[in-house]
């Protein structure tokens, strides 16, 4: 199967913000209005209602969620060859293999259901181990089958008719001894004799096959439809047509059903190759959630699959970035922060700019390209800049962020004061989260040699509301530490009309490392950071530098 070329992934990191979000989609869109389809904006995360708020002023839908970038079976180029109904005969599933270099075929019922497959061996095994007379009727033969198979014609009976009842037999004896040969329901073959045709008649068999092109006798074949006797003439003489007979058996009486292994488009290949490893079978059906059947895949498939590519946003640090991104083909990288983790392959195009806001670049970069950019992707970027910057009061936010949000503001008519209280009020409501929701809505990791540091950030204008959240934080923090693949943990609480945080210590010398890197008393395991509102700038490399001297 040729596939076309998947398009590239442009994601931000977990636990998304609004500048990962919005740069994300408007990245893509940049992308897209160069090379249209190249790319599709993503979420690794949940939104957080500072960012739905945004979103939704804009009118701009959500981005899909995408849990990992692994290589999976959708990534293959796999054999997509068509299903075949159950009623076909071996003898046309084996010229369908014969023409797609097959060996296996899938079998299908309605709305494409996959129900069994059937394979060469199987094919094999109808020639070679059945030995019964009566195996047209146990896998009830349908008669169109019949007569496809003798190349023959059908003069009398219902070609929907399937054959339930009855052996094959050879009408070469005399009358008289065929009498003592037939039982009713049998299925004939006969050559021109019109008594031992008219004998079988009258026993009651149910169909009769003439060959040799043997005429009909009018008499036969008004006799025959009196008794509902289906009559089948054939060019083919008596022993071909008797070692043909067994291949309009219908699939479905050969195929296997039980105990499939089948394949999803969202497996991971390394999944399906420990299975293949461990069954000797050449291919394997693929199919959906529900069950609809989409393709074959075997070993050989695997030699060309592709990885995912993806652009990242808002981030360079692997512990941030989306599961199974060392699985993939990163494209490039976009990003404001400093130099984390993630390596690559090959080289590829990374630009990082001491900004206050990924957003701010990519508006460069749509300038850079002489595109025009509409209302609702100014909007996005605009809003991503207040949110990082906290409508310009935050240390990280330089002239051009300044800048670029006010220029963006005009394109997207919308006044920044009251736009950025609106934003900071929908994201500031902190009430129906639950602790875990509240913990991880803007929560990133980092790592100091062997130790492992996690920062959340939770922001609000409301006071009271941080002072509730403290508490909530503290009892949450105390009972799952322990569980957290980090060994230390901060949070910060920041009050945007205030610009300032308290910042809670989890860990062992978590407090001691707190107090040290900012020079401040804490009061048991917090410590009030008047003017420090930025976790970038302001909490991670002081803790990091500190740590670095310290571990």
């Amino acid at each position: 199967m040729i596939m076309e070329d998947m398009p590239i992934i442009v994601v931000g990191h977990k636990n998304p913000d609004t500048d990962s979000i919005c740069s994300a989609i408007a990245y893509a869109n940049l992308k897209n209005q160069i090379h249209p389809g190249s790319c599709i904006p993503k979420r690794a995360g949940s939104l957080n209602n500072e960012t739905k708020f945004v979103l939704d002023y804009f009118k701009v839908e959500m981005p899909e969620l995408i849990e990992d970038v692994n290589t999976q079976v959708m990534d293959i180029e796999y054999r997509k060859i068509d299903g075949i109904p159950n009623n076909i005969s071996i003898k046309d599933a084996w010229k369908m293999m014969g023409e797609l270099d097959a060996v296996t075929l899938p079998v299908v019922g309605q709305n494409n259901m996959l129900e069994g497959i059937i394979t060469v061996n199987d094919i094999a095994t109808s020639y070679m181990d059945v030995y019964d007379n009566d195996i047209l009727a146990k896998a009830k033969t349908p008669y169109s089958n019949l007569v496809d198979v003798l190349e023959g014609t059908l003069v009398a009976g219902n070609p929907h008719n399937h054959i339930v009842n009855g052996k094959v037999s050879i009408g070469a004896a005399n009358p008289q001894l065929i009498g003592q040969l037939l039982q009713k329901d049998d299925i004939m073959i006969v050559g021109d004799q019109v008594d031992t045709q008219m004998c079988g008649i009258e026993m009651g068999i149910g169909c009769m096959i003439l060959c040799m092109d043997a005429p009909v006798n009018p008499l036969v074949l008004q006799l025959a439809k009196e008794r509902e006797c289906s009559v089948i003439t054939t060019k083919l003489d008596a022993y071909t047509a008797a070692r043909l007979i067994n291949q309009s058996i219908p699939v479905k009486y050969f195929m296997r059903k039980q105990n499939l292994i089948t394949f999803q488009l969202d497996d991971t290949v390394d999944s399906i190759k420990e299975i293949m490893s461990k069954k000797r079978f050449r291919d394997f059906p693929i199919v959906d959630d529900l069950g609809h059947y989409c393709g074959m895949v075997s070993r050989r498939n695997l030699l060309a699959l592709r990885k995912k590519k993806v652009i990242l946003v808002d981030h360079n640090e692997k512990s941030q970035a989306v599961d199974g991104i060392e699985d993939a083909e990163i494209c490039e990288i976009i990003d404001h922060h400093r130099l984390g983790s993630l390596q690559t392959i090959s080289p590829v195009y990374f630009r990082n700019q001491p900004v206050g806001c990924t957003a701010t670049i990519i508006y460069q970069m749509y300038r850079e390209n002489n595109q025009t950019i509409s209302k609702e992707m100014a909007g996005l970027l605009c809003s991503a800049i207040l949110s990082d910057t906290l409508l310009f009061r935050s240390p990280t936010c330089t002239p051009l962020d300044e800048a670029t949000a006010k220029e963006l503001a005009g394109a997207a008519e919308i006044e920044l004061e009251a736009f950025a209280m609106q934003m900071f009020e929908a994201g500031s409501s902190l009430r129906g989260k639950t602790p875990e929701e509240l913990f991880n809505q803007d929560y990133k990791t980092f790592q100091v040699n062997t130790t492992g540091i996690g920062v959340s950030q939770i922001s609000s204008i409301n006071e009271n509301e941080l002072k509730r959240v403290a508490k909530i934080m503290q009892e949450y923090v105390t009972e799952h530490i322990e569980a957290m693949p980090v060994q230390l943990v901060y949070i910060m609480l920041t009050n945007i009309r205030t610009q300032s945080s308290l910042l809670l210590a989890f860990g062992n010398n978590a407090v001691q490392y707190m107090q040290d890197a900012f020079d401040a008393v804490a009061v048991e395991n917090v410590c009030t950071l008047p003017g420090v509102v930025s976790r970038k700038k302001q909490v991670v490399p002081v803790m990091v530098s500190h740590l670095q001297e310290e571990l």
